[in-house]
């Protein structure tokens, strides 16, 4: 299962509810794929890894019923240490992608692996000071690969300019089949530029429920990112 393989060279922007109401966040995730949003980004963060503390699996499981029932996924991102201990728990809350960073999984195939093996796909995560080398083999156990264009654990962050060299030497690097996500810092002004160096998944989090009307802004940046060529 997971999430359909010709998804991962649409150019998609994933919504991500770190930037939703937490008060009502199955109707925020409603809203936006009500817009037209396939995917909807979930970030998982457990304040040892990353300096804050988010949701974790009892939230997936409230938002997979959302999402489902509209035909749409949710990709879960782990920014967390040892995330082998929690796959079955968010496989079985419905996650549909499960991604993990390469900076906590000392045996990262054998984690991308089980991420499969649990019929999620399985995504591998670097952050900005992670050079690609360390993932030239671990890649080829991944569906797809999400750079960081912002140091993890906050929303509404800068965009890292050297982020879309590292986009462009990913995808390079990278199978055609993997797909390649970006998280951080995206917006209006800086999807153009992500998209062109290769980028297919744009995470944007504020740019979406920052705005008065997130679904409006949701169509926006999604037609902005179908606009590149």
């Amino acid at each position: 299962m997971g999430i359909p393989q010709d998804m991962f060279s649409q150019k998609l922007v994933l919504p991500s509810i770190l930037s939703a109401d937490f008060s009502r966040l199955g109707d925020d995730a409603a809203c936006v794929i009500d817009a037209g949003a396939k995917i909807i980004h979930v970030d998982v963060m457990d304040g040892h890894f990353v300096p804050n503390l988010t949701i974790g699996a009892p939230v997936v499981a409230s938002l997979a019923p959302v999402a489902h029932a509209r035909d749409a996924y949710l990709d879960v991102h782990l920014m967390i240490d040892n995330p082998d201990r929690f796959l079955d728990d968010f496989a079985n809350a419905g996650a549909d992608a499960l991604s993990v960073h390469i900076e906590t999984c000392p045996h990262i195939q054998r984690t991308l692996v089980g991420i499969k093996e649990r019929g999620m796909s399985a995504g591998l995560v670097l952050n900005p000071g992670t050079s690609l080398n360390a993932i030239e083999e671990a890649a080829l156990f991944a569906d797809f690969v999400l750079l960081m264009s912002v140091n993890p654990g906050f929303g509404g962050q800068e965009f890292i300019p050297e982020s879309l060299s590292k986009l462009r030497r990913a995808r390079a690097l990278l199978s055609p089949r993997v797909g390649l996500q970006v998280d951080g810092g995206m917006a209006m002004d800086t999807i153009p530029a992500a998209v062109a160096a290769g980028a297919r998944w744009i995470v944007a989090g504020s740019a979406v429920y920052g705005a008065d009307d997130p679904a409006a802004q949701f169509r926006r940046l999604q037609e902005l990112a179908q606009e590149i060529a």
